[in-house]
C-alpha cells in the first residue's frame, strides 16, 4: 500500500448579491462568458443563477491553497464588479427567499431540478469541499471511515448559515438541514472496503437511481472523478484563513491515519449514529456547545475537543507538514467566533440582517486585495 500523496484542492460556493438591496441576484450565466475566458475550468455554474463556484487546481500544501483562493477570489470580485455586483461566502442569505431564485438553465441542473422538484429549489445553500489526494482506494476508504469522527469539530469551526429567509433559525448552520433533505446525503455510513462502496454505486446506477457516483452526495465521500477522498460537510468559509485552516486540518488527520497504518495501528471507529448526534450539536451550536468524546463516553466542550485534536492527535504531523501556521488558525476562530458568531453578533447590535450581509461581503474580501 503507497502512501497517499496528500494534495490539496479547495472548492467554494459563492453568493453573487446585488450591492444597492443586499439581495442575491440571479447572474452566473452572464457572468460565466467572461469568467471562462480567464479562469477557464476553475468557475463553475451552479444551480442556482445567484451561484458562482470555483475550485483551486491541485495543490501541494495550504500555504499554495492559500494563493490560489485569493487569487479566484479577487478574480471573481472583478468579475462581478464589471457587472455592478458583489460577492459573499456565507453558508445561506441571511434573507433573499429560495423561492424568487432562478435555475441555472443548462441540462443538468434542469435534470437536477425535474428529479428533487421543490428539493432543488430550496437547495439555496453554499458550502466549501475539500479534495485530499489518496490513490489507494482501499486506504481511502479506511480513512473515510475513521475520519467521519473529527468532521463534526470541523463543522464548528466553518459554521457560517444562521439565518434562513430573514430569521434567526437559532442554528449554527442552518445549510446542514437544507442539505439533510436530499437523498444520499448526510453522515457517511461505513463500508468494508472499496468493492463494498463501488458496488453500492454501480447497482444505484444499474437500477436508474443515480447516473454514477457524482450524486452520491454524503459529508465525507470517495471523489468518483478524482483519487480524492472530498469532505463536503462544512459551510463555506467568509475568511480565506478560514477555508485554509480546515482544509490543512483535513490533511492532517489523512496523514496522521496513514502514519498510524503504516504502523499498523488504528484508530477506533465509531458507529454512524452516534457521529450523527456529534453533528446535531455542532449544527446547533457551533463552537458554543458540547460534542460526545467517544473514546471517554462523556460531553466535552467544542473548544476542548479541538484543542486536543490539534495539541495532542494532530501535533506530530503538523510539524511534519509544516503546516503549523495554518492550522494554529484555529485558535483565532475559537477566540473570535466562527462566521456565524460574528453575524449573530452583527444582527444582535443592529437588529438589520442588511447589516449582516454588508459584513459578510466585507469580511469575504479580507486579505485578498
Amino acid at each position: 500500500m503507497n502512501a497517499p500523496s496528500l494534495t490539496l484542492g479547495i472548492e467554494e460556493e459563492y453568493q453573487i448579491i446585488d450591492p444597492e438591496t443586499g439581495e442575491l441576484k440571479s447572474f452566473i450565466t452572464q457572468m460565466l462568458e467572461d469568467g471562462k475566458r480567464t479562469l477557464k475550468e476553475q468557475i463553475k455554474a451552479e444551480l442556482h443563477q445567484s451561484m458562482v463556484e470555483v475550485g483551486t487546481e491541485i495543490c501541494q500544501t495550504p500555504a499554495d491553497a492559500r494563493a490560489e483562493l485569493i487569487k479566484l477570489r479577487r478574480a471573481i470580485t472583478e468579475l462581478a464588479d464589471r457587472h455592478g455586483l458583489v460577492i459573499a461566502a456565507a453558508g445561506t442569505h441571511p434573507f433573499s427567499s429560495w423561492e424568487k431564485q432562478e435555475i441555472t438553465p443548462f441540462e443538468r441542473y434542469l435534470g437536477v431540478q425535474n428529479d428533487m422538484q421543490d428539493l432543488a429549489r430550496q437547495l439555496l445553500i453554499f458550502g466549501t469541499h475539500v479534495h485530499i489526494g489518496i490513490e489507494d482506494r482501499d486506504f481511502l476508504i479506511d480513512a473515510m471511515n475513521v475520519a467521519r469522527y473529527f468532521t463534526p469539530h470541523i463543522l464548528c469551526l466553518s459554521t457560517s448559515s444562521p439565518f434562513w429567509i430573514g430569521r434567526n433559525t437559532g442554528l449554527k448552520s442552518y445549510r446542514s438541514i437544507i442539505f439533510r433533505h436530499f437523498p444520499r446525503s448526510g453522515m457517511t455510513p461505513l463500508f468494508e472496503n472499496w468493492s463494498e462502496y463501488s458496488g453500492m454505486v454501480d447497482t444505484m446506477a444499474r437500477t436508474n437511481c443515480i447516473p454514477d457516483g457524482t450524486k452520491i452526495w454524503y459529508d465525507v465521500r470517495p471523489n468518483w472523478r478524482y483519487p480524492t477522498l472530498e469532505f463536503r460537510i462544512c459551510d463555506v468559509c467568509t475568511k480565506v484563513d478560514e477555508a485554509v485552516c480546515i482544509a490543512a486540518l483535513f490533511q492532517a488527520i489523512i496523514a496522521k491515519l496513514w502514519k498510524l497504518r503504516r504502523d499498523n495501528i488504528t484508530f477506533r471507529i465509531y458507529p454512524t449514529e452516534l457521529i450523527e448526534e456529534n453533528k446535531w450539536r455542532a449544527v446547533r451550536y457551533g463552537l458554543d456547545g458540547k460534542l460526545l468524546d467517544l473514546g471517554k463516553q462523556k460531553e466535552v466542550p467544542v473548544r476542548d475537543l479541538i484543542h486536543e485534536m490539534i495539541d495532542w492527535f494532530l501535533r506530530d504531523v503538523i510539524d511534519e507538514l509544516g503546516t503549523r501556521k495554518e492550522i494554529e488558525y484555529a485558535y483565532k476562530i475559537l477566540e473570535s467566533g466562527s462566521s456565524a458568531d460574528r453575524q449573530l453578533k452583527t444582527f444582535e447590535k443592529t437588529n438589520s440582517t442588511r447589516a449582516v450581509v454588508d459584513q459578510l461581503v466585507k469580511e469575504t474580501q479580507e486579505g485578498i486585495a
